[in-house]
Formats: structure tokens, sequence, C-alpha cells
């Protein structure tokens, strides 16, 4: 049986390496584990080690790692003595690929200005040199009318093209310089950036002779992340939802992940693994330090605020916290198939992993990358909702039971309904119950109005009380040919104060949430029926009293 040697970041030589490294070895990236923040990093390369002790330099590593993450395993009974992280010393400047280009077009630029700017200065002397012969041939000698003809015709030829090649390189030159200045604010831009050049890793080797051995590093570095996103596709109302389940991958390791294994995990290791302890919680009196006049009234209260307010400075934080938007991508499946047969789903441990065995290519740019992680076909029903006190579009809603097994988690969707875009949404979990309901969209061949009921509202003086009535008329109509099912949502107010009471609640056929004033209408409408909804109440206060919020 193969045996390995590993060493973990907990035992890495933090010291300064300052030894000849004997080789030099690029360590190939196999497989990558991206987290909400953070990714953990696979590596594995072949070395040849001579007899004693040896040292090997490997490269293509990220350049910003957590040294405790470093975990370094060999076979053949070598020896890890240590494992040390340094900088690429050959990287000169901490710049994009993107800011170096535009940095190259600069000095590109520059160069051509320089030229514009030479042909010119020549230009310019010719140009003085047929104005000096013109004045000195006017004033020495007299000139006969055949030379003057022969002086103009010159002037004419030549000093005409001069002329106007001059404008033409004026023009270039100042075009160029504005140029110049354009890249300039871009390569400005692109420095305040983060971005993190790749690293190199020094490990020492002991070995009790001399062998090939096979390498494996794995460490964790904070420049990764992904976001979830959805699109939702529906062909036709009563059909199956088609829901893609994608990821936006940022990465700025400073190595390029190229056509590697994804996998991509809930889980965040820049949370801590360690369960918070509950420390006893004792309560003393605040006692007011006296003032000895030697404060006075500003600073007093300056000094009481800075005691009041607690220091809401962030220590810490994630890294590449600036997440970039991606541009429109269009995944196609993979011929015979599609994504969900390239996809295992792991719920084997705390967090939810989802395994791509297609390979990726994501570059160290910081810019967001889509992935395609899983594709469902999920059994729904339908709905239409409105609540009309807030907007009076009725939206379609797709009804989806067991979600659970779906491991979504909240983010904005992409929808399509019929072929065509509708807009954006959002998913949120935390608020679903046995139902998830997913927005599909406004549908404005539901007609639905909402008016006051005038012959209902009225203000009454009752001893020394005020009642209010209000009424209100609901008309919703289905302009459609086929039939639907129609949410309607409204609400009664719920009283915070004792002296304040809703009476005379009346809404037909409605059901009635008493906690939270929730009314609630479930209608099936035919094609092109309409339906009249009432919603009454009062409300009895102080007639000293006024009712806020009413």
């Amino acid at each position: 049986m193969t045996s390995y040697r590993i060493l973990t970041g907990a035992f890495v030589c933090l010291s300064s390496a300052n030894a000849f490294a004997q080789n030099k070895q690029k360590a190939n990236i196999e497989h990558i584990t991206v987290f909400l923040s953070g990714a953990e990093i696979e590596s594995s390369t072949k070395v040849n080690l001579p007899q004693g002790e040896s040292e090997v330099l490997f490269t293509n590593i990220a350049g910003n790692i957590v040294q405790q993450s470093i975990s370094v395993g060999v076979n053949n009974g070598v020896i890890v003595q240590s494992a040390t992280p340094q900088n690429d010393f050959l990287v000169s400047s901490n710049l994009s690929p993107k800011g170096q280009m535009i940095k190259d077009s600069i000095e590109y630029l520059i160069q051509q200005g320089q030229t514009l700017a030479d042909k010119k200065t020549v230009l310019d002397e010719q140009l003085s040199v047929i104005k000096e012969n013109r004045k000195i041939a006017g004033v020495n000698n007299g000139l006969s009318v055949v030379e003057l003809q022969k002086m103009l015709d010159l002037i004419n030829a030549k000093m005409n093209g001069l002329l106007t090649e001059g404008h033409l390189l004026n023009r270039q030159i100042n075009k160029t310089n504005e140029r110049i200045n354009l890249l300039n604010q871009q390569l400005n831009e692109e420095q305040k950036k983060d971005f993190q050049p790749g690293g190199q890793l020094l490990v020492k080797f002991f070995t009790t002779q001399a062998t090939a051995a096979t390498v494996s590093i794995n460490y964790v570095t904070p420049n990764a992340s992904w976001t979830p996103s959805y699109d939702l596709r529906v062909d036709k109302i009563n059909s199956p939802v088609k829901l893609v389940y994608k990821a936006n991958i940022v990465q700025n390791s400073g190595v390029k992940w190229d056509n590697v294994q994804l996998s991509l995990s809930t889980g965040n290791p820049n949370e801590g693994a360690e369960a918070p302890a509950m420390n006893p919680w004792k309560l003393s009196f605040y006692e007011t330090q006296p003032n000895y006049g030697y404060l006075n009234k500003s600073s007093a209260e300056s000094a009481a605020e800075s005691v009041a307010k607690p220091d809401l400075r962030i220590r810490g934080g994630r890294a590449n916290a600036t997440v970039y938007m991606a541009d429109s991508v269009t995944v196609q499946s993979p011929v015979g198939g599609g994504i969900e047969n390239y996809v295992q789903i792991d719920n084997s441990g705390i967090n939810t992993t989802f395994d791509i065995s297609l390979n990726y290519t994501i570059p160290s740019d910081g810019l967001a990358h889509l992935v395609a992680v899983k594709d469902y076909e999920l059994p729904a029903t339908y709905r239409y909702y409105v609540a009309p006190k807030l907007d009076r579009d009725a939206f379609l809603q797709a009804r989806i039971t067991n979600w659970e097994d779906l491991n979504l988690m909240p983010a904005a969707t992409n929808i399509f309904y019929e072929g065509a875009y509708v807009g954006q949404g959002y998913i949120d979990m935390r608020n679903v119950k046995d139902t998830l309901n997913l927005s599909l969209g406004r549908d404005k061949k539901i007609i639905v109005r909402r008016e006051n009921d005038k012959n209902y509202r009225s203000v009454k003086m009752i001893g020394t009380n005020v009642r209010r009535s209000y009424g209100y008329t609901i008309e919703v109509r289905n302009s459609k040919k086929e039939p639907i099912d129609l949410v309607v949502l409204e609400q009664f107010p719920i009283s915070n104060d004792k002296d304040i009471s809703i009476e005379d609640k009346e809404a037909k056929d409605a059901q009635i949430n008493e906690e939270t004033g929730a009314v609630q209408w479930g209608l099936s409408l035919k094609g092109n029926e309409p339906k009249t909804l009432k919603l009454n109440y009062s409300v009895k206060y102080p007639k000293d009293k006024t009712v806020g919020n009413l």
C-alpha cells in the first residue's frame, strides 16, 4: 500500500525562506471546491527527489492563501519538513491582465503620439525654410516677374500641402492624447481593484533514497465566491416549470482555473467551525460619572455619546466583496442530455455540495462567470394572485410542493413565460412553508378595479367616541377565454390600543385571519366572467384623539 506523509497548515514554517530552491515545479490544479466565500484548491504533480534534504518551489499557487489550511501530501516514504508560501517576485506590480492590457495600449499610443509629434516638427521646419527663403530672395535681389511667379507657384504647391498635412497631424495628435487620457482613467479604475498576483509554495522534503514521488497540495484561498441564480421557464399554463439552477463564480486568486473540475458548496469556511459558548449575563447599576467642571457641555455630551454608542466598525471581512455582474451568457446543454447528467448532489454533510463533472475554465479577473449547476422539471399548479390595495395587476403564480429536496438558496430569478422574457423575481426560502410560490409576472388580461363605496363611508359621533365607516368595492374580470383560479387579498386594520376597536367587519365568502387582519377570496372564474367583492368595516376611537395610519 502506498503511504503518504502529510504536512498540514498547523505545522507550516512561517520563517523567512531564504534557502535556494533546487527545483521548480508547476502544481497542476485538478479540483476546486468553491464556497459562498472562499475556495479550496486541490493540486498535484510529480517530482524527482534526491537522497537527503531538498527543496522544491511549486508555482501556479494562489497568491493569498490561508496558511492554516495548507496540506502537503507525498508518497514513497518521503517526509515533508516544511512548507512556506511566497510571493511571485517575478510579478512587478499587482495589475490585472485587463489592467496590463490597458497599460500596454497606453505605451503604444504614447509611441504613436511621439512619432506624430516628430513628423509635425519636420513639417514646421519645412514651412520655416520656405518662409525664410522667400524673405531673403525678396530683400537681397529684386525679383523679376518670372522669378516672382516661380516663387508663388512654389509656395502654392509646397506650402499648401504642408499646411494641410499639418492640420491632419494636429487632429491625429489630439485624438491620440484624448485616447491616452481615457485609457489612463480606465487604468486608474483598474488599479483600485484588489488584483491578486499568483504565488509560490516552497516545500522542503527529506528522503532516505532518491525517488520519484507524487505530491498533493491543498489549501484555501479567500479570494473566490459563488452566488446562486435561477432561470424559470414556463412554456404554457398548466405545464411543468423548468428551473435552471445556475451559479455566478468570481475568483481573484491570482491563478487561472484552467479546465478543472468544480464543486460548489453552501458552506463558508470564513464563518469558523467552533460553536459559541454562553457566558453568564450579569447586571449592575449604571453610575453617572460626576462632572467636576473641567468639561464643557458639548464635550460632556460627546463623552456620553461615545459610551452609549457601540463601535460599529467592521473588523476583518471577506476578501473580494465586490461582485461584478456577468455579461449575458447562454448556457447550452451538452449533447446527449441536460446538465443534470453531469451534477451530483451530496447532502451527507453539514452543507450541500454540487459536484459538477463537466470541466470549466475560470480566469482570475474578479468578474462573475456563469456556470450551469442543475436542471429541474417541476410539476406545478397555477393560480393568479392580486392584492388590489397595493397593485391592481394580477400575477401568475406556479405553486410547487415537495420543494425541500431541491436544495435551493435565496436568490434572484430570471422569468421566461411562453418563450418571452418577463422580468426578474426572487426566491426567499426563509418564508416558504408547505408550498413554494413562484411568481411568473403580470397578466394584463385579468382586470381589477378597487373603488371607495361612497354609500357606506360615513363619520358618526357616538358619545365621546367617533365611528368612521369604510367600504370598498373590488371588481375583477377574467378577459381570457380559458377559466382561471384567482386569489384576491385584502385586509382589515388591527388595533394596537384598547381604545381603538374595529367593528362591523364584512367580507362575504372570504377567509379572515383575525390575528393579522388578512382577508382572502379564492375565486374560480370562467372565461370573460366578472365578479364583484365587498369589503366593509368601522373604526371607533375617542373623539379627542387621532388615529394614525388610517
